[in-house]
């Protein structure tokens, strides 16, 4: 049967996050019902209120999330009631032909990300006689959410859920844009533009590799500081400064790798990215920018002279059901660092006041607990 649930939604762009008493369906075959007791504050959700993110308006926001599975709907076999659950933000299905050729980060369940309508044309969440969708198909700013079975993955007894919902976009994208993405490789120079939630992983991603100098471009200095934390070997404030040490400790080499996880990428930083790699080297952009602006753009000879290569990396690169347990044996290890990321909690209902504060550079990642 169909229940109440309060979720944060966005009904325009540039209005922000807004509380609202949703009607929620009961889940349809492959889908399971979620109660959320954490969700992550990323940046992404930021870009729908900017007006940055195709998405069908109004939505429910939130992506990243963990929590138990409360019912299922038919035919469902990965999860069962009373499971422990983090959410991925892509679904992997396990069958379709990017799942199946080790791609499970583009499997073709989560082309709905952006109207949140699930496969068979209809919405489980209604505000009165409106339909929404949950961003990503998932809504993790909703104390309960139905979601596919394919974005379901395990999440043991000894993990906290607020590390979990983490774990279900940030901590893989960040680090797999370094892995695997870039493929960073041990004594290489890595060059990091932007240290929130999805960078510092990328830095942990690229020492964990190897790399002899993890550099760091952040303008705010709390997050420069906490690179270190993460492995950073060297941080600067700005990409000129950056350069200066990058072309001194290469000796006029230049970087190996760029890797551009900015809240909000820009061509300028595009730019001075691709300038900083030298002969052979890549340019790996996962962060997004603003929806009418062009960031990749500049002379074909900038990357055929040196023979260098952009590539976008979505969810860096990551398969969800290999890579999310990984990265939490890595934590369990103490290899890891997902406790630090966390800077502050928040209740649902100071989801506006969170995003004030990543805006600020106040946060490296917020996270929203949903009282019980």
């Amino acid at each position: 049967m169909s229940l109440t649930t309060r979720a944060a939604i966005a009904r325009r762009p540039h209005t922000g996050w807004e509380l609202a008493e949703l009607r929620l369906d009961p889940p349809k075959a492959h889908e399971v019902r979620v109660k959320f007791h954490a969700s992550g504050l990323c940046h992404s959700d930021d870009h729908i209120t900017k007006g940055d993110a195709g998405v069908r308006f109004p939505v429910v926001g939130g992506h990243e999330g963990a929590g138990v599975v409360e019912s299922v709907g038919p035919d469902v076999r990965r999860v069962k009631p009373g499971d422990r659950i983090i959410c991925s933000y892509i679904p992997a299905c396990g069958a379709c032909r990017p799942c199946s050729t080790g791609h499970q980060n583009m499997c073709v369940k989560g082309l709905n990300a952006g109207t949140g309508m699930f496969l068979d044309g209809t919405f489980r969440f209604h505000l009165g006689e409106e339909d929404l969708g949950g961003f990503c198909t998932l809504g993790t700013f909703s104390e309960y959410a139905v979601v596919s079975e394919y974005a379901c993955l395990p999440l043991a007894d000894d993990i906290p859920f607020e590390i979990g919902a983490l774990v279900g976009c940030g901590v893989p994208t960040g680090w797999g844009s370094a892995v695997y993405a870039a493929g960073v490789r041990a004594g290489e120079t890595v060059v990091i533009f932007g240290a929130g939630g999805v960078g510092s992983n990328a830095v942990q991603g690229a020492r964990y590799a190897g790399a002899k100098n993890v550099v760091v471009v952040d303008p705010v200095e709390f997050k420069r500081d906490m690179a270190k934390t993460f492995g950073a070997t060297h941080t600067f404030a700005t990409a000129a400064e950056a350069r200066e040490f990058v072309v001194g400790t290469t000796w006029g080499q230049l970087a190996d790798h760029a890797i551009l996880t900015p809240g909000v990428l820009t061509q300028e930083i595009v730019q001075a990215a691709t300038e900083m790699v030298g002969k052979g080297g890549k340019v790996t952009v996962t962060a997004v920018g603003k929806k009418d602006e062009q960031a990749v753009r500049f002379r074909a000879g900038l990357l055929i002279g040196y023979q260098r290569q952009i590539r976008g990396a979505l969810f860096g690169d990551c398969n969800p059901l290999y890579d999310v347990p990984r990265l939490l044996g890595l934590y369990r290890a103490g290899d890891l660092k997902l406790d630090e990321l966390i800077t502050q909690r928040y209740r649902l209902d100071q989801v506006n006041d969170a995003y004030q504060d990543l805006a600020d550079g106040k946060n490296i990642r917020g996270v929203i607990v949903h009282e019980d």
